[in-house]
């Protein structure tokens, strides 16, 4: 199967269903999504009843690594229909959490010292250095349950609605971690082709339907911005060459938060 970036995927049969066989690459380099089997399991059975999720249905140890097993989920992977997504990621914010998950960085102190950390993994940038966002937002110390890698790659629509997939790397925290990887430049632009638009912005939250997280994401948006930077930077230097435009995208947003956003 095509679409991972981590992981490797194959789809299977067994009598007239279909399955999905996830091989894990082992524990991950990136800096900034984990890759967890363990994680996954844990999620997909805390999350059996709510239908948006696949069915897990066994873990493998093989010669080659850890090996999850779940239902396949038919479908196209989302490109438009903003309002499905934020009501989704409304529902999953709201679902209680399971025990034992990693906290994600929370509040622009620990989104600022994380995305220092990528920093000092990759080749200098004057650029992302200059443009590190200044002033200071609070931690929230909420405790919601986070995918954390909510990208278009892992939204899948068909007849019965929107699922999501690719639990390697949940959490708890701040809604605003889920709701920034989602609304990234980058992530929209490596995955679709294109950022969301103002327009399609203000519908997300319109249908989240919480102003009090809106607003305080728009007080971290600079630090999302920077963050997500940071990591485009390091993906270039390991390679990857499609983070290039990715990191122009996300620098041109950043520096339109900090003139929104003066300190």
């Amino acid at each position: 199967m095509f679409g991972g970036r981590t992981n490797t995927a194959w789809k299977g049969e067994c009598g007239s269903e279909a399955f999905v066989a996830k091989l894990y690459s082992g524990p991950a380099r990136n800096p900034l999504f984990p890759n967890d089997p363990d994680a996954e399991r844990r999620l997909l059975l805390a999350l059996a009843d709510g239908g948006n999720t696949p069915v897990f249905r066994a873990q493998l140890q093989t010669e080659s690594g850890v090996c999850n097993l779940y239902d396949h989920i038919p479908g196209e992977i989302w490109r438009d229909g903003v309002t499905d997504v934020a009501r989704l990621m409304a529902d999953l914010h709201a679902h209680p959490c399971p025990e034992g998950l990693r906290t994600v960085p929370d509040g622009s102190d620990a989104l600022l010292k994380q995305g220092q950390e990528i920093l000092s993994k990759s080749s200098d940038s004057p650029t992302l250095e200059a443009l590190k966002p200044l002033g200071h937002v609070p931690a929230s110390n909420l405790r919601r349950l986070l995918h954390s890698d909510i990208v278009p790659g892992n939204l899948i629509r068909n007849t019965s609605g929107l699922f999501l997939i690719d639990w390697q790397c949940p959490a708890t925290g701040d809604p605003c971690e889920d709701i920034a990887v989602f609304l990234s430049p980058a992530m929209q632009f490596l995955y679709r082709g294109a950022p969301l638009t103002e327009e399609q912005i203000a519908a997300f939250f319109d249908a989240y339907g919480h102003p009090e997280t809106a607003t305080r994401y728009r007080a971290l948006t600079p630090f999302f911005h920077w963050r997500m930077a940071t990591y485009c930077h390091w993906q270039t230097d390991n390679g990857r060459t499609d983070y290039g435009a990715a990191l122009t995208l996300e620098l041109e947003a950043l520096q339109r938060s900090l003139n929104s956003n003066p300190t």
